[in-house]
């Protein structure tokens, strides 16, 4: 249902919240341009190794590197997936 059910304090501090804001908020809620009708677990399958771009809490764009999930078993009703921010590394290099 999109729900968020665990983040550490470096994710949501990459955002701008504390952890248990972060886990009050929807999946579709933190991305900026994954589709809202694609089910959380299918969007982290289909954007796997790509650069996503999350929500800021003050509005701005995050972009990161989203890893696979963890969980690889094609009905596991969750994913587990890590995040590395490179806005500023990005921004910098121009891309």
């Amino acid at each position: 249902d999109g729900s968020i059910l665990f983040a550490n304090g470096a994710f949501a501090e990459m955002l701008g919240y504390s952890t248990e804001t972060v886990m009050s908020l929807k999946f579709h809620q933190i991305f900026y341009t994954l589709p809202a009708d694609e089910s959380a677990v299918s969007a982290v399958r289909a954007h796997a190794d790509l650069i996503v771009e999350l929500v800021h809490q003050d509005d701005s764009t995050v972009l990161a590197r989203m890893s696979k999930s963890a969980l690889l078993r094609g009905d596991d009703p969750v994913a587990l997936a890590t995040f590395q921010d490179l806005t500023e590394r990005l921004w910098v290099d121009g891309l």
